[in-house]
């Protein structure tokens, strides 16, 4: 696809992924597919070829994702979470997830679409609504009785960085007391 003039300035004519400033192209971001510079980044060949066709992966390739996770444009910001997403179990990219930062709606749109298929992801939502992601901090919302242990956990406790449970979006995983524990959803608020 052609680089749309707003993109080409945007990105200074370089991949917004990996900086290289060659073989360059405009890759829409799912869900969406239009020339919006908004739902369009510009990637290289390269970048291209991993993200069209995920046999092709090079892990290596990506450590890129190091200077672009700090990109401001939401397009590209949806880019690097999928990727850092589909590559965590490698341990550096988890890293990189969890000091990523990104708005609500952003976020929203990152996981609309999972990285690794077309499905919709997994979204895990606090009491309010609010979109948790590994590493934010929650509060409990109730008294809550800790099976296997002879202490409750009590309401407004902090939990620190947490970790999701990804195949269910009404669990979450912390530490009270020392003790790791798993959490439902709809028993913590995010805190801001």
């Amino acid at each position: 696809m052609a680089i749309n003039p707003e993109l080409e300035t945007r990105s200074d004519s370089k991949c917004e992924l990996c900086s290289a400033p060659e073989l360059l192209s405009s890759y829409p971001v799912a869900p969406y597919n239009d020339e919006s510079p908004g739902h369009n980044i510009v990637v290289c060949h390269v970048c291209n070829g991993q993200l069209t066709d995920h046999d092709k992966i090079e892990v290596s390739h990506w450590r890129c994702l190091n200077d672009s996770m700090w990109n401001q444009v939401p397009a590209v910001q949806v880019v690097v979470w999928r990727m850092l997403s589909r590559l965590r179990e490698e341990g550096w990219p988890q890293d990189l997830l969890d000091m990523m930062y990104m708005e609500d709606e952003v976020m929203t749109w990152a996981t609309l679409v999972s990285g690794d298929s077309d499905e919709p992801a997994i979204e895990h939502k606090d009491s309010n609504g609010a979109f948790l992601v590994a590493g934010d901090t929650v509060t409990l919302i109730k008294d809550l009785t800790v099976k296997g242990t002879s202490f409750i956990a009590k309401r407004g406790t902090a939990v620190r960085n947490i970790s999701l449970v990804p195949d269910n979006p009404k669990q979450l995983e912390g530490r009270v007391n020392g003790t790791q524990i798993v959490i439902l959803t709809e028993f913590v608020k995010r805190a801001n």
